[in-house]
Order: structure tokens, then sequence, then C-alpha cells
């Protein structure tokens, strides 16, 4: 029975017939009312996971919140794969730099960052709300390299502290660092350097699968690091046909992982 039809019919249990509250067709919680959320735990839905993007300069071509478009696609997609899994709200304000003086990201107009123990701080009780409620594995997320080393902290320590509750908070980090991107796009006849790390062919490949409104076509500049454009590499040459790939290798990867990590007992 689908996961809509199991909250339709815990609701109607609930209030009756007489005027039913119907659920959303949703893996997103915020798309959700309470009733709904706690009738999709009572019926098994108790994986959550919790996504981080951000909100930072992204070349001239790519709107700053392009890790946040892509991760809540990603995780709706992982969720739906992985089946019994509801995806809390993406969080678009991750470490990106320093404020004074600005540093990193930091030093382009729009950018947020939060420091590393903030953001620790909001992704820990993000989890601990969602262990409160009864999810019993919280799935940390994120779509840029300076979440990682958070998102891992938080799962180490909050592992440490309920090894006995039966909750169980797992660091994804293969979505971002084991899935394959570069090696496929080397693969496809794209050098390290057309590739570059930030703004060039994958994360504009990527955004213009899931929100093509969200590139500047003709601002599409080839950059290098320290020429002041925010992007490295060649973003001319990025495609939505190659992001949809790009972005299946990501998913992939993370419920690969994800399926390791339980049958492992980790």
């Amino acid at each position: 029975m689908s996961l809509p039809r199991l909250l339709t019919l815990a609701t109607l249990a609930l209030f009756g017939s007489a005027s039913p509250t119907l659920a959303q067709d949703s893996v997103f919680i915020e798309d959700l009312t309470w009733t709904e959320v706690r009738a999709a735990i009572d019926a098994g839905t108790t994986t959550a996971i919790v996504p981080t993007g951000g909100t930072e300069q992204n070349g001239p071509h790519m709107i700053l919140g392009k890790h946040n478009y892509i991760i809540a696609a990603a995780s709706r997609d992982i969720a739906e794969q992985l089946g019994n899994t509801l995806v809390a709200p993406v969080l678009g304000y991750v470490p990106e730099g320093s404020v004074d003086p600005p540093s990193g990201h930091m030093r382009s107009a729009g950018t947020i960052t939060l420091p590393r123990e903030h953001f620790e701080a909001v992704v820990e009780y993000a989890a601990r709300s969602l262990a409160a409620h009864g999810f019993t594995e919280v799935l940390l997320l994120g779509d840029s390299g300076g979440n990682q080393a958070g998102l891992a902290s938080v799962a180490e320590r909050l592992n440490e502290e309920w090894a006995d509750a039966g909750v169980v908070v797992r660091h994804i980090r293969d979505y971002y660092g084991a899935n394959g991107t570069r090696e496929w796009l080397n693969a496809q006849g794209f050098s390290d350097e057309q590739i570059g790390s930030h703004a060039g062919i994958s994360d504009t490949s990527q955004l213009m699968h899931v929100n093509p409104d969200g590139i500047r076509m003709e601002r599409r500049r080839r950059g290098e690091s320290g020429d002041g454009s925010g992007v490295t590499g060649d973003p001319t040459l990025a495609t939505a046909e190659l992001g949809r790939e790009l972005y299946r290798l990501k998913v992939d990867a993370a419920v690969r992982q994800v399926r390791t990590l339980r049958a492992s007992g980790m």
C-alpha cells in the first residue's frame, strides 16, 4: 500500500470520515501536516533525511541557491528509492568563510555563512527533533564540500550519545565525496582543467538538469582560480544531459551507501 494511502487511512481513523485531512503526495516534511507526519511514523516511515545546501556565489551565471535546489531534488529521489523516508527542510545556511575579514565565498555579495559550530548546532538539533518524534534513522546529506566535516562530527557525537537508544545518525558522505562524477566526466573526454572545482561543468550541468531557470546562459564564461569570477572550470561546456547523469551518480552513491551501512549494522 502506498504511503499517501496509508496516511489517508490513518487520518480517517483518527478524525473520522466527515471531514478528513488528506495527506499530500510528498516526502517533504514541510509539505505535510503534523498529523500526517505522525501517521507516517506510526506506519513505519522512520527514516528522515536532513539535507544541507548553501547560499554562496556560483559565478556570474548561476544563482546563489544552486546547492539548495540540487540537494532538495536529490533528497526527494533518495527518499523515494529508499522508501519509508521523509525529508526535512533544506538547510541553506552553512559554513562559507569568515565575515570579518571576509574569506572564501563571503568575498562575494549574497553569500551567507555560519561558523562551523553554529552549523553543527542547527544540524544536531534538527536530528534531535526528528528523533524525539520517533524517527530512528537520520541521514545527514550535504551538497557542498564545506558541509562534510560538520556533518561527520554531528553524526559521531550523536551516535556516541545514542548508542543504546535505538536511533542511528548516518553521514552519507558518498553522495558528495565518492560518487564518481569527476571520473565519469574524464571518461567523456573532459580534462580536469575544463571540469574545474566550482561553478564549472559539473555544478552548472546539475542545476541545468534540476532548475534550468537558475542559469544565466549568456553569462557563462570559463574561469580560473584567482581571476575574481568565482568560477574554476568551463561552464560553457555544461549541458542538461550531462547534469542528468552527474545527478544520477550522486543519488545512486547515496542510496548505495545507506543500504551498505544498514546491511553492516553501522
